[in-house]
């Protein structure tokens, strides 16, 4: 199906496109929703769905995308991850069209490269996991201070500042 896709072309439909990274790489780290118990990595058919989705081309094994989404995950602090960052993945540099492109074999490789643009353009930082408990959701912190800590403002911002409200309610009854 899959395998004689030209990933160079993908990845020069897009090059330059910080956006398209940004959604590919949340799209990739959000396959695990905490709230639903849901994972897209649990089995085969569903990443090959995921992958085919976006036009990735070949989808490899799930049990390694899971092993990349946990050192991803692991690298921006998720506390409910328990991945090892390392080396991972073959991403090579294109050099044929006249312009250095990043290459790929794989999904998970497109993934990768996103994320290494995003960390050569400085946008790194801005990816981040919602600190609200028992949310987990990966997020790109669009705000000028870079300060948000929360994916949804509206769900889990409302959330814990409401639990944080009810806490120091009790303290005070109690005191």
């Amino acid at each position: 199906m899959a395998a004689g896709w030209d990933h160079r072309t993908r990845l020069q439909d897009h090059a330059g496109d910080t956006e398209h990274d940004v959604e590919l790489l949340l799209a990739f780290l959000n396959t695990r929703d905490l709230e639903l118990g849901t994972d897209v990595l649990d089995g085969e058919a569903t990443w090959r769905a995921w992958v085919s989705e976006r036009g990735l081309g070949r989808w490899g094994n799930p049990e390694q995308a899971r092993e990349v989404r946990a050192a991803l995950r692991c690298v921006l602090g998720d506390e409910h991850e328990s991945g090892r960052p390392g080396t991972l993945g073959l991403i090579r540099v294109d050099l044929s069209s006249g312009v250095p492109l990043l290459a790929t074999g794989d999904a998970l490789g497109a993934v990768l490269a996103a994320s290494a643009r995003l960390a050569v353009l400085g946008s790194w930082e801005r990816v981040k996991v919602c600190s609200a408990e028992g949310c987990g959701r990966a997020f790109f912190d669009r705000s000028r201070n870079r300060s948000r800590t929360w994916c949804s403002m509206q769900v889990c911002g409302n959330r814990e500042k409401a639990r944080n409200w009810r806490e120091r309610a009790r303290s005070v009854a109690a005191s």
